[in-house]
């Protein structure tokens, strides 16, 4: 990147556990969201809002011109997944799914999402995962083989 180079770009990344299983429990949700944090900043990112349930994760973050959303998730994921195997041996058979939804988000709606993202715990109460996902999809006319999505 050259020095002159000035950039805004905010993503909404979501995830799931592998086979959304419940392996984010409330006593561990804060460190888990902790170290996904600092891997965000490790990559020279902004963490802004990082949240969820005990199935799956909601990350708002700023990346750097030159870090790809995707490149970012693979990094955020590996690296969490080895610190959860590390920091704890009881889980060391904690793996994220395959993929994850992505989505641009404007500056004017950074707050709107990060509410969002705040309010994983109260909105779940009567949406699982896999519809809250595919309503993200919807929302963002993202296409998707109905057959294949959770496999």
């Amino acid at each position: 990147m050259g020095r002159h180079t000035y950039t805004s770009l905010h993503y909404h990344c979501v995830f799931g556990t592998l086979g959304r299983r419940n392996l984010i429990v409330p006593a561990l949700k804060e460190r888990i969201h902790g170290c996904m944090g600092g891997i965000v900043n490790n990559l020279q990112g902004l963490p802004i809002r990082i949240g969820g349930t005990r199935d799956h994760v909601h990350i708002l973050c700023a990346l750097r011109a030159d870090m790809s959303p995707a490149e970012a998730v693979q990094k955020i994921k590996a690296n969490t997944t080895g610190w959860i195997h590390k920091t704890l041996p009881s889980m060391d058979d904690f793996a994220w799914q395959e993929g994850y939804g992505g989505f641009t988000v404007s500056r004017s709606n950074i707050d709107a999402v990060a509410d969002y993202i705040a309010n994983q715990e109260v909105h779940h109460r009567t949406m699982t995962f896999q519809e809250e996902f595919l309503l993200l999809l919807k929302k963002h006319d993202v296409q998707y083989d109905p057959a294949t999505i959770w496999e």
